[in-house]
């Protein structure tokens, strides 16, 4: 079935594309539950991919299998070509400057300040960034996701919208070739949803950043996705433009596009 469903929704021939991510095969378990059962996708260098798929299908354990935050029990995913699940903790270091994260509840830190939040992972890279220059990325960073001079706003005073901006702040401070979006736009009104979805489209087009987003939101999907990858009982079953997805026979996708597998 799955090879059926490939063939009628995945693009057409294209010239050959180096991938930015790749998965092979990868299994991972919790206990005795099965999460991932043999998962394959490539995701091309430059691309906005939509990963969906109904509550529990393991989407979100799929974003942080890519930045090692999880370590499958077999296969291999590739980052620009180079293999993850083996190196050490510090090996991942490198692999985590090029990969953001920008999480679902915005993670940010309450108590900090929202220049000192975008500072944060800087900081740890770079402990002795001269005050001038650090102040200099925050406030370019700021101004990306539209927030200019809220440097010394904290969390609290911030809309829920507002907050998953500067989430994608932090992440752009990094300079990251890949961001990794876990549910962007959830619980946000129409306005913001379109927002943020501008937001990362326009992050793609400026700094050519290649971006994985899992969302259940179809108006996101449908602004700004290259390709969508549908993630079903621990396997990628379909994977093609949104036009190609409606036109798959899978019944799963089917319900999806229709608004009725559930998030």
């Amino acid at each position: 079935m799955t090879e059926e469903v490939r063939s009628n929704v995945s693009a057409p021939a294209a010239p050959e594309t180096t991938a930015a991510v790749e998965l092979r095969d990868v299994r991972m378990a919790f206990g005795g539950k099965v999460v991932h059962d043999g998962v394959n996708l490539s995701v091309r260098e430059g691309e906005i991919m939509t990963l969906v798929g109904g509550s529990g299908q393991g989407k979100t354990v799929l974003l942080k299998e890519i930045i090692g935050l999880l370590r499958p029990d077999s296969g291999e995913i590739f980052v620009h070509g180079r293999e993850v699940t083996s190196l050490s903790e510090f090996e991942l270091q490198d692999i985590r400057r090029e990969v953001a994260m920008v999480f679902q509840g915005s993670a940010l830190f309450d108590s900090m300040t929202v220049a000192d939040n975008v500072a944060y992972g800087v900081i740890e890279r770079s402990p002795d960034m001269p005050v001038d220059q650090l102040a200099k990325i925050v406030a370019e960073k700021l101004g990306l996701v539209d927030l200019p001079g809220t440097e010394s706003v904290m969390p609290a005073e911030l809309s829920g919208g507002m907050k998953k901006r500067v989430a994608l702040a932090r992440a752009l401070a990094l300079d990251p070739k890949i961001i990794l979006y876990d549910e962007p736009t959830t619980g946000l009104d129409p306005a913001n949803v379109r927002r943020i979805s501008a937001l990362i489209a326009r992050t793609r087009q400026a700094l050519g950043v290649t971006s994985l987003m899992v969302t259940h939101d179809i108006q996101a999907v449908e602004a700004i996705t290259d390709r969508v990858a549908m993630l079903d009982q621990g396997r990628i079953i379909a994977v093609g433009t949104l036009k190609e997805m409606e036109g798959a026979s899978h019944p799963r996708v089917r319900q999806f596009l229709a608004g009725e597998v559930e998030s």
